[in-house]
């Protein structure tokens, strides 16, 4: 997206003349800013996942029973 590619110009500015030559992901903090942005735009936002939620995404028998 456009917010991507913005931020992580900024980015580049900023901190990337330490990096090397070649392809490097999106840090993964401007990505979760934009997505955060994103759902805030919708009036929504990131919740924590639940015990249990943390539970069944950890696991691998769910659905295997």
């Amino acid at each position: 997206s456009f917010a991507n590619q913005a931020l992580v110009l900024e980015w580049l500015a900023r901190d990337g003349a330490g990096l090397s030559r070649g392809v490097h992901p999106v840090p993964e903090a401007i990505d979760r800013r934009v997505a955060a942005l994103k759902l805030e735009s919708l009036g929504m936002k990131v919740q924590e996942l639940t015990p249990e939620q943390r539970a069944y995404l950890s696991g691998w028998k769910s659905g295997t029973e």
